[in-house]
């Protein structure tokens, strides 16, 4: 058995796929999937701020492209929104503050509902928690998983559609997020009575080091019976190189942080 590190890529059948929004753009993307067998559940990924170094290739969802297809048996889509570069390529259109990105939010999930993709959950980190919140109570979702929302463009409208849904919604909280703490969470998501809001002791807006525990969580709520994820594996495994992102691990996502 070899240690899962940072770097490792496991096994998987990946694809770059492109998606097309209803405004006309070309949005750049990666489709992984187990190697061997059907995913039983599907993960779409909306990053964080574009602006602020957020990307498909910010960390968490690196590794959960690099991980979860293997030890889950979960699809993960990954795609950059309008404007948002990485080492995919860059996305057509201009970053539009969340306002036309409701278009890339319904190609993506149009698109995992054209390839017949199961069980749809939407997992957005900082802005991206937005775009889901906003755009992402739709049939074909299952629910949504919220990694330090910062509640930031969502309305009072947007949690009350969520409520009257009554699909399932997790917000991961940061103990020490630079803008919304799990004790104002609790509160400002008391609007939406099935949301579960934990807070994860130790952690920052960035999830450095927590990773893990980040995609324990995700697993632990859509195949739980893959929870625990295991942290080594026997079998095939490459290591990637995320140099090329060394300038963007530690970037801030927001430009209001709160004190202390």
């Amino acid at each position: 058995m070899t240690a899962i590190r940072a770097n490792s890529i496991l096994p998987a059948r990946r694809e770059d796929i492109t998606l097309h929004t209803a405004d006309g753009l070309t949005l750049v993307g990666e489709l992984a999937l187990p190697a061997d067998r059907p995913p039983v559940a599907t993960l779409v990924c909306l990053h964080p701020l574009p602006t602020h170094g957020g990307m498909m290739d910010s960390h968490v969802f690196r590794k959960a492209a690099w991980r979860l297809p293997a030890l889950a048996d979960l699809a993960v889509l990954r795609f950059n929104t309008r404007g948002t570069s990485s080492l995919r390529g860059t996305s057509e259109g201009a970053f539009d503050g969340g306002v036309g990105e409701r278009y890339d939010v319904a190609a993506a999930i149009e698109y995992a509902e054209f390839e017949s993709l199961p069980q749809v959950w939407l997992v957005g980190w900082s802005f991206g928690t937005d775009l889901v919140l906003r755009y992402g109570c739709d049939p074909t979702v299952e629910g949504a998983i919220l990694l330090s929302p910062p509640l930031r463009t969502s309305s009072a409208d947007d949690l009350a559609a969520w409520a009257a849904d009554g699909k399932p919604l997790t917000a991961l909280v940061p103990e020490f997020d630079d803008y919304l703490r799990p004790d104002e969470a609790r509160q400002r998501f008391a609007a939406v009575p099935q949301a579960e809001v934990v807070g994860v002791p130790g952690a920052k807006h960035l999830w450095v080091g927590d990773a893990e525990t980040v995609l324990d969580e995700v697993v632990r709520r859509i195949n739980p019976a893959a929870y625990p994820l295991p942290r080594s594996w026997d079998g095939p495994m490459e290591s990637g190189d995320a140099s090329a992102y060394a300038d963007r691990t530690v970037a801030a996502f927001a430009d209001r942080p709160i004190d202390g």
